[in-house]
């Protein structure tokens, strides 16, 4: 290789280099919104304190950070009708920041309230015990939290292995399941 060759191959690296130095590699926490804020929700005569987000988040794997209007109407239809889930154990599907399950655990015997995502799981488990820690006797009998991607064999056979007996009532808000249909000719 020449001078001029061995030159001209140091200024492209040189420049590879510089824009390599240009990228910017942002982690996932970047996207991340954790801003969650302390907020009441009154449900009949139940008044009850989340932390939760105040908008959606872009992402739809974090849907579950905030309180959607479907959980509002489940919500103020267990309260005027409690009698629907009382003294019942519940598992509830996509429980997001878990409102409609600490409802439920005023009247149920056992509640337990899921999620697929580990963010919105954590959030979940701190609204748990948030309102656990108020010490209200009426308050949270038998609540958990579980990590439960529907279709998840592993997971569904630990929540199994934990409540053998199964559960009276499968409750679910603002969730979504995608069902495809095949036509076979």
């Amino acid at each position: 290789m020449s001078l001029r060759e061995k030159s001209e191959a140091n200024q492209i690296m040189k420049k590879e280099k510089e824009e390599e130095d240009d990228i910017v590699c942002l982690d996932a926490s970047f996207f991340m919104n954790d801003n969650y804020e302390l907020t009441t929700f009154t449900f009949g005569s139940l008044e009850l304190q989340l932390l939760c987000l105040q908008s959606a988040s872009t992402d739809y794997d974090l849907t579950g950070q905030m309180v959607w209007p479907g959980c509002v109407l489940l919500n103020n239809y267990l309260s005027q009708n409690p009698h629907v889930v009382q003294g019942c154990s519940v598992i509830e599907l996509g429980s997001g920041v878990g409102v409609t399950g600490i409802l439920c655990s005023r009247f149920c015997r056992e509640v337990l309230l899921t999620d697929h995502n580990d963010e919105v799981v954590k959030i979940m488990k701190k609204n748990i015990e948030l309102n656990t820690s108020t010490g209200s006797p009426d308050c949270c009998a038998g609540l958990a939290a579980e990590k439960l991607e529907w279709g998840n064999a592993d997971q569904i056979s630990q929540i199994l292995q934990k409540y053998p007996t199964g559960f009276d009532l499968v409750l679910g808000a603002d969730i979504y399941i995608l069902t495809f249909r095949f036509k076979f000719r």
